[in-house]
């Protein structure tokens, strides 16, 4: 019986800090007591790793061109429950996967997954094929917002794209880069009420992170936040959204168990 919740973390508009929070929010699970998989799926423009300072020996496209198995290119993070699925990078034939490339990837995957409380899916920046069909396969998906103006309008975009090919319509948001929580209620208020008006969807606000220098100070580390300054305040806002994603996730349990872990697609 299926149990493990996949959550695609993806964005309208690069700079967002997507990367970031799948990281610490995988990061805050782990010191939870979960079993995670953190999954970079910006298939041909691999980042994850650098953000960690890691050197894997294998990634995802070599388990594609069969020269390696999936689970031999995963990478322990941390013993027992963290491990990181690392994307190629440079590969542009990745970026947009086609039908064939994803029925093998979730094919390979399948078997992987089920022994993970989360799967956290970082998706790429905007709406390549492989966003969409990412973002499609999960149970729930993340959509990380920024105050900005440009950022709500192609966060929008993404929305409706997904909403009108594949019929999607549970959307969470999580504003980024906060000065405040009014801020952050103000900028979701705004993609908010222009999914209600065009789409007849309204997206659920999952909760914010405040900016924070210690991030910055983290990302050149090469370290989670979660690890370099626990007690920070975006560090404080990220335990907050593992603890609710918790609740989340034990809330649909009785739906999980009737799906795969990744939900596949017609062609």
């Amino acid at each position: 019986m299926n149990s493990t919740l996949s959550v695609a973390v993806l964005s309208g508009k690069g700079g967002v800090g997507k990367t970031n929070i799948s990281l610490n929010l995988a990061c805050a699970l782990y010191q939870a007591g979960f079993k995670n998989l953190l999954m970079d799926c910006d298939m041909g423009l691999a980042n994850l790793d650098v953000l960690l300072g890691i050197t894997p020996e294998g990634n995802v496209q070599d388990a594609l061109l069969g020269e390696a198995r999936l689970s031999d290119v995963l990478y322990p993070l941390e013993p027992n429950g963290f491990d990181v699925l690392p994307a190629a990078s440079g590969v542009p034939e990745l970026n947009d996967l086609s039908p064939d490339l994803r029925d093998l990837l979730l094919q390979r995957l399948e078997p992987l997954l089920g022994k993970y409380d989360f799967i956290f899916m970082d998706l790429g920046a905007g709406i390549s094929e492989t966003v969409q069909t990412f973002a499609a396969m999960a149970a729930i998906r993340i959509v990380i917002i920024t105050p900005e103006p440009t950022s709500l309008t192609d966060s929008y975009a993404l929305v409706k794209l997904l909403n009108n090919r594949f019929g999607i319509r549970d959307f969470m948001v999580l504003v980024n880069q906060a000065a405040s929580a009014r801020e952050a209620q103000s900028a979701f208020e705004k993609l908010n009420g222009a999914c209600r008006h065009f789409l007849g969807l309204e997206p659920v606000l999952l909760g914010h992170v405040r900016t924070d220098k210690k991030l910055t100070e983290a990302v050149c580390r090469q370290q989670p936040l979660l690890r370099y300054a626990p007690s920070s305040p975006a560090a404080q806002d990220i335990q907050a959204l593992g603890a609710r994603l918790q609740r989340t996730r034990m809330g649909m349990l009785d739906w999980l168990v009737t799906r795969s872990v990744l939900q596949a697609l017609p062609r």
